[in-house]
């Protein structure tokens, strides 16, 4: 049996975390000696809670770039800010997932984000997967722009695409390993997986251009939804705070009659809701989205990729409201498809009765994203993670490029 390590390094959400977990269970069960070494270890307890799998610390960048061009225009600008901009303050990164990798005895290395562990694994000779949504698996080629919409000198693109590259290849010659071709692929590692869709790529790549798995829909443990009283049209909302729009969405909700059922972590914990009302219910905890989304007239989220997958194989339209630009570039993706409404591509300023109405009135939103559901109608989440599981196995070999540390 294989000793495999699922990786977490950038990137905030614990959706990094579900998803690792979700995916090292068939592993387990097929006998396999299963690690995590993850970003947060923190919030990260009770979701990994009775897994019985032993959890470690991610070596982590904790300093602050100074220097760096305003605004962040390519996946190339988010690695700088993150210790990419020197080579041996990334040795020292490498090192700590290197010594990881020995004392784990890895043969495989899974990287949900996590750029500097698959680079450790390159310079080992242990074989990598990197695991996630398309905006942290880039196309093979030129990293792609965040911001699109904005003219970004292709100099500048190039230079820190370069400048990337360059530290990653300067740590693998320090280990005699061959160096990687093109930046993107310190984020695709030996085999990417993109556990998405084509439809909501938001790098907008060709369905053959690569190995597309579906979401990861782990299932965690959730209660069952709790509607306010009253016969008005159902809508379940999944927040993130503070933004400074939540009161003003949440008011026109109650004004259209809806009941609201909310689920905002720092209400969950707590703090005072943005706007408190009969017609809204604020949960104590998460929500089962399944049972939650099959009553909705529509969902209200930030647009993170889990739950805008799960609306949409629900067929339910989805009202979005971006914080970043990843989320951005899936409530675009959305809005394309017809199936929703991406309040950050609607004129300011913002006529929230008019949106809440469109939303509500808007069967075209509804029939797109049951047209989804009916295209992705046979996707089962447990058979995904049977397939990666397979996947991974296939990449088990003994290093071969360096010796591993012991």
């Amino acid at each position: 049996m294989a000793n495999i390590v699922f990786c977490w390094e950038l990137g905030a959400a614990l959706g990094h975390a579900g998803r690792l977990k979700a995916l090292a269970r068939p592993l387990v069960a097929r006998g396999h000696a299963v690690s995590f070494v993850l970003r947060d270890l923190v919030h990260t307890r009770r979701l990994l809670e009775g897994t019985g799998i032993p959890v470690y610390q991610a070596p982590l960048w904790l300093h602050r770039v100074e220097g760096l061009p305003p605004g962040e225009a390519s996946l190339a600008d988010i690695l700088l800010a993150c210790g990419w901009l020197d080579a041996d303050a990334m040795a020292g990164l490498v090192d700590g997932w290197r010594h990881l990798f020995g004392a784990l005895r890895a043969d495989v290395v899974v990287g949900d984000y996590a750029p500097a562990a698959l680079l450790a694994a390159r310079s080992l000779g242990i074989a990598s997967s990197a695991v996630g949504a398309g905006f942290q698996i880039p196309p093979a080629g030129p990293l792609p722009p965040l911001r699109d919409w904005e003219a970004i000198p292709q100099a500048r693109m190039a230079a820190t695409e370069a400048r990337v590259l360059a530290t990653a290849n300067a740590v693998l010659a320090r280990h005699g390993v061959a160096p990687y071709a093109r930046a993107a692929d310190l984020l695709r590692g030996d085999m990417p997986l993109l556990c998405t869709w084509p439809e909501l790529d938001p790098w907008g790549r060709a369905a053959a251009d690569e190995r597309w798995v579906g979401p990861t829909i782990g299932g965690g443990a959730a209660g069952a939804p709790a509607w306010p009283d009253g016969d008005g049209p159902r809508v379940f909302a999944y927040l993130r705070g503070p933004h400074p729009e939540h009161g003003a969405m949440l008011e026109a909700l109650v004004r259209a009659g809806c009941r609201t059922l909310c689920y905002l972590p720092d209400v969950a914990a707590g703090a005072a809701p943005p706007y408190a009302h009969e017609l809204i219910a604020w949960a104590a905890g998460p929500v089962g989205l399944r049972d939650a989304l099959s009553v909705s007239a529509f969902a209200v989220c930030h647009a993170g990729e889990s739950t805008v997958s799960q609306a949409l194989l629900a067929g339910v339209p989805l009202l979005l409201l971006p914080r970043t630009a990843e989320a951005f570039l899936t409530a675009r993706r959305v809005r394309r498809l017809g199936a929703g409404i991406n309040v950050n591509e609607v004129a300011r300023p913002l006529d929230w009765n008019a949106v809440v109405g469109r939303m509500l009135e808007g069967s075209g939103f509804r029939v797109a994203a049951q047209d989804f559901a009916r295209r992705h109608a046979e996707f089962d989440a447990a058979r995904q993670a049977e397939t990666i599981a397979g996947v991974l196995e296939g990449l088990v070999r003994r290093p071969a490029a360096a010796p591993v540390p012991r």
